[in-house]
C-alpha cells in the first residue's frame, strides 16, 4: 500500500488511524491502527449492539416507547447537565421532550442522524457499564465506553470514551460476519447503518452501486469514520478512519482525506480480487 502510505505522508502534524479487514482474502491493512482516541460518535455503534443484545435477551422490545427527556447525570461528580440542540446534528427530538418514541427509532436517529439525546436515552435504559461490558465480551480490545454525550465535566477531567482504527474494525467486522449476538441481528444493525445521512467520508468517491454501512464521529480536532464496505460481486471488508489533528474550521479538509484514503483502499481491495483471481 505505497500509494497510501505515501498519500497520509502529506498530512504533517496529524494522525492517521486506518485498520481494513477484509472478508475476501482475510488481509488486513494497519497503519497507526493502535493509536487510542476519542471516539466522538463512532461509539454510538457500542449502545446499538447493546440494544439489540437486550433485546435478543428479552430484556426490552425494540417498539417498547421510551419517554424523551434532557436531564442527565455527570460521572464526574453525579450533577444533572441537559443537552444543547446547537450541539447536536439531530434536533426534532428537542422539541418533543415529554413525548413518547419506540427504541427502534431512536436507535435509528442515534445512528444515521447521530442523535445525541437518542444516544443518552439508549444509555438510560440499558446501562452504560453494559455497554462496556458487552463489548469485552466480543473480545474487543482497546475500546471502552464509560460516558455519555456532552459530559463536559467528565470530559475536562479526562473521564472519556476510547477507541482506536483497529478495536473499531474488529466490532464492524463481527457485524459483517454475523457474529453479534446473530446474523439476524447483525443484519438489521447494517441495514441502519445503510441508511446513514452522512457521507462525506467513507463512501464519497466509491462508485455508486457500492453499499456501505457506517458511523460517523467528530468531536474538536477528531474526525473519524468507521463501516463495511460491499463492493459488488465479492465479500464486504471492515474499514475504520480515525484522524486527529484537522482544526474544526478544516472539517473539509478532514473529510476528503478520508474519502481519498477509501477510494485508494477500495480500488486496491478490488485489484487485488482480480489480481487472485476470485
Amino acid at each position: 500500500m505505497n500509494q497510501l502510505e505515501t498519500f497520509i505522508s502529506q498530512f504533517k502534524n496529524k494522525t492517521i488511524g486506518i485498520a481494513v479487514y477484509d472478508l475476501q482474502t482475510q488481509k488486513e491493512i494497519l497503519i497507526n491502527a493502535d493509536e487510542m482516541m476519542h471516539p466522538a460518535s463512532t461509539m454510538k455503534v457500542s449502545i446499538m449492539m447493546e440494544v439489540f443484545r437486550q433485546a435478543h435477551e428479552g430484556l426490552l422490545s425494540l417498539d417498547e416507547q421510551l419517554e424523551i427527556f434532557n436531564s442527565f447525570k455527570s460521572i464526574a461528580d453525579g450533577s444533572e447537565f441537559a443537552l444543547d440542540a446547537a450541539d447536536d446534528s439531530e434536533t426534532t427530538l428537542y422539541k418533543r421532550i415529554g413525548e413518547r418514541e419506540s427504541i427502534r427509532e431512536l436507535t435509528r436517529l442515534m445512528i444515521v442522524r447521530s442523535s445525541n439525546l437518542a444516544s443518552n436515552i439508549l444509555l438510560e435504559k440499558v446501562g452504560t457499564a453494559r455497554v462496556d461490558a458487552f463489548i469485552r465480551e466480543l473480545g474487543i480490545a482497546d475500546m471502552a465506553v464509560i460516558r455519555g454525550l456532552e459530559d463536559k465535566k467528565a470530559l475536562r477531567m479526562n473521564l472519556n470514551n476510547s477507541a482506536s482504527a483497529s478495536s473499531s474494525t474488529a466490532m464492524m467486522r463481527l457485524i459483517a460476519e454475523g457474529k453479534v449476538i446473530s446474523k439476524e441481528a447483525c443484519d438489521e444493525m447494517i441495514q441502519i447503518m445503510l441508511g446513514q445521512e452522512f457521507n462525506e467520508s467513507i463512501p464519497a468517491l466509491l462508485p455508486a452501486n457500492v453499499k456501505v454501512a457506517h458511523k460517523t464521529g467528530w468531536s474538536g480536532d477528531f474526525f473519524h469514520d468507521i463501516g463495511i464496505v460491499f463492493p459488488r460481486n465479492r465479500k464486504p471488508y471492515a474499514i475504520s478512519l480515525f484522524t486527529h489533528g484537522f482544526p474544526e474550521d478544516k472539517e473539509k479538509e478532514a473529510h476528503d482525506c478520508m474519502a481519498q484514503v477509501s477510494r485508494i483502499i477500495y480500488e486496491e481491495m478490488l485489484a487485488e480480487t482480480v489480481d487472485d483471481g476470485l
